[in-house]
Formats: structure tokens, C-alpha cells, sequence
């Protein structure tokens, strides 16, 4: 492993949990000393990471570790529904690749059958956020669109936008399983709809899917128990100052 991408994993668990504050300013000597690489490959992490979004460059130089408000959540969401809705529109329109479809089409089933029983497990909510994670790189892959991929690459590095960033909280919030059974449902469609070359529905059902995810945050929000399993929860200011009362 390189020095450069070892300095990145270590500062991005850092933030991630919570040992870097958010408004905290990041100083070169400290960090060299705490993770034991020089500081060329210090100064290319901080970099990626601002690039990110989890950090932000500061007006007299450096980096400070970025505070989110829950409008920031709220907008990474949309912004996600918005390039997915993008993606299944374009598969629709363009014509998506039969091995491509009938791929994600086993992996619909592979839901179906996970949420055969109601009463989900550790087990069962791991193997649904590798089976979720797989459905949207997929969909987005229908597109064939480099240009889509790109842009949502970007804005899924930000802890809130992935589409399982409330997977795990799902759990702690209750009924999960009715919450996975309607969000399988939408799947389905956003794939019927593309392989029936339907744009615009297919376009909007994403978005709508998508929304799914802001309400759940909604409930995760005025829950401390709950909100402590959304990745990154420490960065996120829940004071209301900032945030969108939606």
C-alpha cells in the first residue's frame, strides 16, 4: 500500500469516527507524527479529502473538517435521486444490455428471496446492504454513461448520499423489513420501466425511490440512539440552526 493511500484511509476513519471535530484545522506536523508517514503524502490525502467534501481548505491556508447540517444530508440525497433518475432514463431511451438487465433482474430475486421472512437478523440486514449496494451500481451501469458514473461517484463520497447510509439505522428505527419490502417494490418498477423503454417513468421512479431515503432520515434525525448509526453522525450539526425543517 502506498504511502499517499495510507495516509487517506487512516484520516478518513478519523473523521469518519468522530476523533477529528468538525471545525477542527488539520496541521501537517501532528498528523505526520500521529499516522508515521512524511508529509508528502499528508498534504495529497488532505487534498483527495477536501475533494471529497470532508474536508474544507481554509482562507489562509490548510484544512479544517467539514460540519454538515441536516439541509446538507437533504440536498446529497436529492442530488443522488436526481443522477439515478438520470441513469434509468437514459438506460430506458438508449436500450439497456439484455445481459446487463437479465444480471440485475437474478439480483431482484435475490431480494425476494431475503425478504421472505419479516423478521430480519445482523445476518439478513448485512446480506440486503450488499445486495442494495449492488442493485445501484448496477442500475446506474444500465446507462452506460461515463458521465453519469463520474458525477455520482463524487457525490457518493459524501457518508449521507449512499444508498445504504441508512441501512443499518433502519434497524434501530423498526420494521425495517416493511421499509426493504416497499423499497424492493420500487426496484422492481424502476426496472420494468426501463426495459420497457418508458424514460420518463423510469426517470421519476428512481427520484422517487431515492426519496424513500430522505424520509427515513427524517425519523433518524429526531432519534439520538438512531442517528448514531448513520455514518458519519458526528459530523453532522443536529441543532436546527442550518437545518431543513421539510
Amino acid at each position: 500500500m502506498s504511502q499517499t493511500i495510507k495516509a487517506l484511509i487512516q484520516l478518513r476513519e478519523l473523521i469518519l469516527n468522530g476523533e477529528l471535530q468538525p471545525g477542527e484545522r488539520l496541521l501537517e506536523v501532528a498528523l505526520v507524527e500521529h499516522l508515521s508517514v512524511s508529509r508528502t503524502p499528508i498534504r495529497a490525502a488532505l487534498a483527495r479529502l477536501a475533494q471529497e467534501g470532508l474536508l474544507e481548505k481554509m482562507p489562509n491556508g490548510g484544512y479544517a473538517v467539514r460540519e454538515f447540517t441536516e439541509r446538507d444530508i437533504h440536498d446529497a440525497i436529492a442530488i443522488r435521486g436526481e443522477l439515478e433518475g438520470m441513469a434509468a432514463r437514459l438506460a430506458a431511451e438508449r436500450g439497456a444490455d439484455a445481459t446487463a438487465l437479465a444480471r440485475i433482474k437474478k439480483l431482484l430475486s435475490q431480494f425476494d428471496g431475503l425478504l421472505l421472512k419479516t423478521d430480519l437478523v445482523d445476518t439478513d440486514l448485512a446480506r440486503y446492504f450488499d445486495l442494495n449496494h449492488l442493485f445501484h451500481s448496477q442500475l446506474v451501469a444500465l446507462a452506460d454513461s461515463f458521465m453519469v458514473e463520474r458525477t455520482l461517484e463524487h457525490v457518493l463520497t459524501l457518508p449521507f448520499a449512499s444508498p445504504n447510509a441508512l441501512v443499518m439505522a433502519q434497524a434501530e428505527l423498526g420494521q425495517a423489513w416493511k421499509v426493504f419490502f416497499v423499497a424492493q417494490e420500487q426496484h422492481k418498477n424502476i426496472i420494468k420501466a426501463i426495459e420497457n423503454r418508458e424514460g420518463a417513468r423510469a426517470d421519476a421512479l428512481a427520484q422517487e425511490h431515492a426519496y424513500l431515503s430522505l424520509e427515513n432520515l427524517q425519523r433518524a434525525l429526531n432519534d439520538k440512539t438512531v442517528l448514531s448509526q448513520l455514518p458519519a453522525f458526528k459530523l453532522v450539526a443536529t441543532n436546527g440552526a442550518e437545518g431543513d425543517n421539510r
